[in-house]
């Protein structure tokens, strides 16, 4: 489970990171990333806001089950680099139909693929 203060809820904020973010894309997914300096934490103002992630797994992936256990796979891979990310940042991690199929192992390296490109080098 993410925490809630690195949870993506708002539509503007999915729409920010795919529009104005720049993208990576893999065999399974595709990631957004968007850094963003612009905004301060309403949690704890002074402080830079935590990175936070959302994810779009739709239909064409599979049913509701087979949806679900991607999300929680992903959700999973990607709670484990927070550190990574830059304060501010949005990510959208969104999983292409054969992601189903797919084993957990192999959504980890293409996450790590995915921000190794966007954030230029850092290895997770």
């Amino acid at each position: 489970m993410l925490p809630p203060e690195n949870r993506m809820r708002r539509r503007e904020d999915f729409a920010a990171a795919v529009r104005r973010g720049r993208r990576s894309g893999k065999t399974h997914l595709v990631v957004h990333l968007t850094k963003r300096s612009d905004t301060t934490n309403p949690h704890a103002p002074g402080e830079p806001p935590p990175p936070r992630a959302g994810f779009v797994v739709s239909k064409a992936v599979g049913n509701s089950v087979v949806r679900h256990r991607v999300q929680r796979r992903l959700r999973h891979v990607v709670r484990d680099r927070l550190s990574l990310l830059p304060p501010g940042s949005l990510v959208v991690v969104r999983a292409l139909p054969g992601a189903g199929e797919a084993e957990y192992a192999r959504l980890a390296r293409e996450v790590d693929a995915a921000l190794e490109r966007l954030l230029g080098g850092v290895r997770a």
